[in-house]
């Protein structure tokens, strides 16, 4: 048998970016999965993120989210990123705008690649630098009647 580095399966795919969009319609955790379904990958990551009823100690009725017509090509540079830092063999990542409800899927993310561990990684640095770098902003109201506005996820 070949040593794991000597397989094709082993290495990223050439084009492991299958699915990056915004969208303003509810998002599918069944797609993101399915778009990232690849015979060598042994691991697959997925992360979902979902409005919650709270923040910083206050009770919150429901968000919106709006981003930056540039907020996709961010998205895309940073696939990209991952995708040549870890051994990705699919990637897919999509996130919503628009007004959302407590329990509403906001985002979902999934890596696979080879192993579980960088499969691992790979989701949580995707999720992490979606978060911090793609300029997506949320807008929360609050029980209280208060509002605030959160950059960047």
């Amino acid at each position: 048998m070949a040593p794991h580095s000597d397989h094709p399966g082993e290495r990223a795919a050439d084009d492991p970016i299958k699915l990056l969009a915004i969208r303003d319609t509810p998002l599918s955790v069944d797609e993101v999965f399915r778009a990232v379904g690849d015979d060598a990958a042994g691991g697959t990551a997925l992360f979902v993120g979902t409005v919650r009823n709270h923040d910083g100690g206050a009770d919150v009725d429901e968000l919106g989210y709006s981003c930056h017509p540039s907020a996709e090509t961010e998205m895309r540079r940073i696939a990209e990123k991952v995708a040549a830092d870890y051994p990705v063999r699919a990637l897919a990542a999509v996130h919503r705008v628009g007004d959302l409800r407590i329990g509403d899927l906001a985002v979902v993310v999934a890596v696979a690649c080879p192993h579980r561990g960088e499969a691992f990684e790979a989701c949580r640095t995707l999720i992490d630098d979606l978060k911090h770098e793609v300029p997506i902003w949320k807008h929360q109201r609050f029980s209280d009647g208060t509002e605030e506005w959160v950059g960047a996820c």
